[in-house]
């Protein structure tokens, strides 16, 4: 298995905030576009929601950023803020223990 652990986790809020500011595509007006609130695209902009399918597939529609593209940010998101929770680290380190034992 690999080591997910990078300097800092990257959520896909960042990268489609670099986007339409490189853009210069209004959040309000994306938001319009995109049939959600602008408070829910500030919040993913932001990095307080996380990308789902579904708004990984509207910001598809809207930007033409591929929705895989986006939905890989977020799970390399997630798992390396699981990766960096001790007490979880240390239960996959007693599971992977238990089985090597076998």
């Amino acid at each position: 298995m690999g080591n997910y652990v990078c300097a800092r986790p990257v959520h896909p809020g960042e990268v489609l905030k670099d986007e339409i500011e490189y853009r210069g595509i209004s959040q309000v007006k994306l938001a319009a576009q995109m049939g959600i609130s602008y408070k829910e695209l500030n919040h993913i902009l932001n990095e307080r929601r996380p990308v789902t399918i579904q708004t990984a597939m509207l910001f598809e529609a809207a930007l033409g950023v591929p929705a895989y593209s986006l939905i890989n940010i977020q799970t390399e998101y997630n798992i390396q803020l699981a990766s960096r929770d001790k007490a979880f680290s240390e239960r996959l380190a007693q599971i992977r223990k238990v089985v090597a034992a076998l």
